[in-house]
């Protein structure tokens, strides 16, 4: 009977020490996929250090398996790939999608009184929490931050630009929408060229400049073949990280309140700037190591008024219009919102 007894209790603690404890069984693994590769500037300096936040927050509960370069998902299919679960977090880019976050589109508009990239992101996650009508563009997705670029600065090759009137004529690449009426109205000739292809068309003289944020000019090396940057707020772009809905709100509470400790407004404000208003001290080393030529030129508010006046408070008032021609009143309070957030 005593042998016995010993072989069970044996058999009991060999099948204890053989089966996985209690924490490893409760790892739940999350897939963030990103557009980017693992060598960009805004992968390696914002999201890889968010994605240690999030593991340690949830104190090792979660594990996160990052999927690089479209290996999940392309750039323009991602918040489809979300929203349906393919992946369970994104790395969305609005600007590929102009009607599915119209009233987010305000952080968008031409010559708003912010220069850097935290700000505005600060102020984008303001909006979003203040306006039922904004978290209705996300309700088929859980937003766990939102974040903008700095606004675009005028970079040229063979002329500094300081003055409206030195516009006149130059060929300047821009991004769809109100940047290219923008620049239309201040007088340039908007021109759309892929990113990817900007250095040479700098290079080879097709375009005379380009509006960029300082990741662009640092990921594409940019700054190898532009000589002026004009300081001027011309516009920016926004981005959000967002999960999938069904697979968010499976999550224990504890997990999700671990996770939103790193997201959020704070999350918001770091990637912002982590991923683009960082990239400047980056650019301008690289500028320095490389011995590029660099001449910067910032606009006196008087001249950056008499561009706002042109290009500026038409668009916004357009974009109001516009909005509510298509069902959104909301669009005017958002905007005085946020030009309200953008002056504290």
């Amino acid at each position: 009977m005593q042998s016995r007894n010993a072989f069970a209790i044996l058999a009991v603690s060999a099948a204890a020490l053989c089966a996985p404890s209690a924490s490893v069984a409760q790892v739940i693994k999350l897939t963030v996929a990103d557009q980017n590769p693992p060598t960009s500037w805004g992968h390696q300096h914002a999201l890889v250090p968010w994605v240690k936040q999030v593991e340690t927050a949830t104190k090792g509960r979660v594990k996160v398996d990052v999927y690089p370069t479209q290996t999940l998902a392309k750039g323009p299919d991602m918040w489809n790939a979300v929203k349906s679960g393919v992946v369970d977090i994104g790395w969305c880019f609005h600007g590929y999608w102009p009607e599915l976050t119209p009233l987010s589109d305000v952080i968008t508009l031409p010559f708003l009184p912010y220069t850097t990239a935290e700000k505005g992101s600060e102020v984008l996650w303001k909006l979003y929490e203040k306006f039922p009508a904004m978290q209705r563009e996300y309700k088929d997705v859980q937003p766990l931050m939102l974040w903008t670029s700095n606004p675009y600065l005028l970079v040229t090759t063979k002329k500094q630009v300081k003055t409206i009137e030195d516009l006149k004529g130059l060929k300047i690449r821009v991004t769809g929408g109100p940047p290219t009426a923008q620049m239309r109205e201040l007088g340039a000739v908007p021109t759309a060229i892929p990113m990817p292809d900007n250095y040479l068309a700098l290079d080879k003289g097709t375009i005379d400049g380009m509006a960029a944020p300082w990741e662009a000019m640092h990921g594409f090396r940019l700054y190898e073949v532009l000589k002026y940057y004009t300081r001027v707020p011309l516009s920016a772009v926004y981005f959000s990280m967002c999960a999938n809905k069904q697979k968010w709100d499976g999550l224990p509470k504890e997990v999700r309140d671990g996770i939103m400790s790193v997201s959020g407004l704070e999350g918001s404000k770091t990637f912002g700037k982590q991923w683009f208003d960082a990239a400047e001290g980056a650019v301008l080393e690289l500028v320095k190591k490389g011995k590029h030529p660099m001449e910067s030129y910032t606009l006196p508010p008087q001249e950056l008024e008499r561009w706002r006046k042109v290009a500026g408070d038409p668009l916004w008032s357009e974009w109001v219009n516009t909005q509510k021609g298509k069902g959104r009143p909301e669009a005017q309070q958002i905007l005085d919102a946020a030009l309200d957030l953008l002056k504290r």
